[in-house]
């Protein structure tokens, strides 16, 4: 089994660290979040260094996965993973549904309750989170964040880097770019 560290061991970071776990597939050895040395283990797994120290800590690991909410701060942590010789994981939690069709880059999880339909796309660093819902052909860009219980209508597109909120919707064929807002659902 490869050997893991987490990058965030902030709530995301935990979900994350728990998806590891039930997935078996690696071993988890580490947390690695900026706020190191005040972190305390979480459950049990210690918190090993900063994102700038990832190069010191490559003996320690064979890959990372991001767990990092915010879209830049992940991005910055996955670009100073790889310059440290760390491949970037994916992860896709054993009860989420994905299409054998369905493109999944490096440094993606899928979580829980999740469904990425007929040859949906899910680009590099991003996040599809608990119940979240691509329909086919829908693109999830690189570094991007599906909010949990969100869902995406066949063929919309969520810009690299873009974030669409927990509980939002994107009509089929609609596009969703950085720094807008999705209008909640009228009730």
């Amino acid at each position: 089994m490869a050997r893991l560290l987490v990058i965030g061991a902030g709530g995301y970071g935990r979900a994350v660290a728990e998806l590891v776990l039930v997935d078996g597939k690696h071993t988890l050895v580490g947390f690695v979040d900026d706020r190191w040395p005040d972190l305390a283990p979480v459950g049990g797994v210690p918190v090993v260094g900063r994102v700038a120290d990832l190069a010191s800590l490559r003996l320690m690991a064979d890959a990372v996965v991001p767990a990092i909410g915010d879209n830049v701060a992940r991005r910055r942590a996955c670009e100073s993973a790889v310059e440290a010789g760390f491949g970037c994981v994916s992860l896709v939690h054993p009860r989420a549904i994905v299409s054998s069709s369905a493109m999944i880059g490096s440094g993606v999880t899928i979580m829980a309750g999740s469904v990425v339909a007929t040859e949906a796309r899910v680009d590099e660093g991003a996040i599809v989170n608990a119940g979240a819902l691509l329909d086919h052909h829908a693109h999830v860009g690189a570094y991007g964040h599906l909010g949990a219980g969100s869902s995406m209508g066949g063929g919309s597109v969520l810009e690299p880097g873009a974030k669409l909120a927990a509980g939002q919707a994107l009509q089929p064929g609609q596009r969703l770019c950085v720094g807008e807002m999705q209008n909640p659902p009228r009730i």
